[in-house]
């Protein structure tokens, strides 16, 4: 979702330029607000249930019906989880507002921050070799519609066998994961023996989600940070990168159906 607007470019004519829209995005648990995250616009149901499952707030099965209410000052997205769940989200409450950039933004502890991450269980067949995921992150730019008319925001997408399965756009990179991740629970998809595809850095809160998502590949054209490695390789997660046209498996290289180059 973008909006037309005039701008002035410097040594060529100016003229009107797609630009993203963003909006704040509250995120509403039992009639209280948990998040409060700015975002764009679109498939907000996904990004409301995506969320869910990569905060670990509830699985997809106990997140119930989730309404979407448009106001002038924004959205919201309206879920009601079960009494157990209700009150343990009260013990972790957060009311944030939260930037675009920064997936951890609001959180009220060092303990939350770094937050302990379930092992994923090891695959059941090889993982795709860094040939194949390098091919993968290749057809990317082919679902990346709002990219392509803004330049302004990330992307992540599910793979498997070849095919890009599905694809969520955001100004925001943990956001587009959390809508990804929404969108592969609503279409019922399993996602072992997917790896999931974004554009951005592989930072840890894109480590902690895609994990808790139990995706067992996060692959990008950016490089990981030193502590997303580590957890990655704590929690089973294999990691790949393609940055600088160098494919390389920073996590887990072993489950890949071939050995690339790792470090």
């Amino acid at each position: 979702m973008s909006a037309h607007r005039p701008v002035l470019r410097v040594e060529t004519p100016a003229g009107p330029r797609d630009l993203p829209e963003e909006v704040a995005v509250a995120l509403v648990y039992n009639g209280t607000t948990q998040a409060v995250m700015m975002a764009t616009p679109a498939d907000i149901a996904d990004f409301a249930l995506g969320f869910t499952i990569s905060e670990g707030i509830a699985p997809a099965a106990e997140a119930g019906e989730i309404e979407i209410v448009t106001h002038d000052l924004g959205i919201e997205a309206r879920l009601w989880l079960p009494p157990a769940r209700e009150a343990a989200l009260a013990s972790r409450r957060r009311a944030l507002v939260g930037a675009v950039g920064c997936g951890l933004c609001g959180i009220d502890s060092l303990e939350a921050a770094v937050r302990a991450l379930p092992r994923l269980p090891a695959p059941r067949a090889p993982l795709p070799g860094p040939d194949a995921l390098a091919a993968a992150l290749a057809l990317l730019p082919g679902h990346q519609p709002l990219h392509d008319a803004t330049r302004a925001v990330h992307a992540a997408a599910l793979w498997r066998d070849g095919a890009i399965l599905l694809a969520r756009e955001d100004v925001g990179r943990h956001n587009a994961l959390d809508k990804l991740i929404g969108a592969t629970a609503r279409a019922g998809i399993d996602p072992a023996g997917c790896a999931v595809l974004v554009t951005s850095r592989l930072s840890v809160e894109m480590v902690q989600k895609a994990v808790m998502a139990r995706a067992p590949v996060l692959a990008s054209v950016s490089l990981p940070t030193a502590h997303a490695r580590r957890l990655a390789q704590a929690a089973g997660l294999m990691l790949f990168s393609t940055a600088g046209g160098r494919p390389v498996v920073y996590a887990h290289p072993q489950h890949s159906r071939q050995e690339g180059p790792s470090t």
